[in-house]
């Protein structure tokens, strides 16, 4: 694996202090940080964070990563993370 960047750590920091039960969106952690956007929060996520509560960052509209859905909703139930209907 690739040495990780100054900007990579201090995303992999944001999610990791997510408090269970809550999430924040791609954009809300750029914004959050004062640098880069979603396109590239969602880069480190998809190159750095299987090991970060990844299921706390969503998209804007509060959907999971594509094609980790189940994954997702399991951590969602677990901690008692409010879900809204589809």
């Amino acid at each position: 694996m690739d040495e990780i960047d100054d900007y990579s750590a201090r995303v992999l920091d944001v999610v990791d202090a997510i408090p269970p039960g809550q999430v924040m969106s791609y954009g809300d952690v750029a914004e959050y940080l004062g640098a880069g956007g979603p396109r590239q929060v969602g880069h480190v996520m998809s190159h750095y964070g299987g090991a970060a509560p990844w299921w706390r960052v969503t998209h804007a509209d509060g959907t999971p990563a594509p094609g980790h859905d189940a994954r997702a909703l399991a951590h969602y139930l677990a901690e008692g993370t409010p879900l809204r209907s589809a």
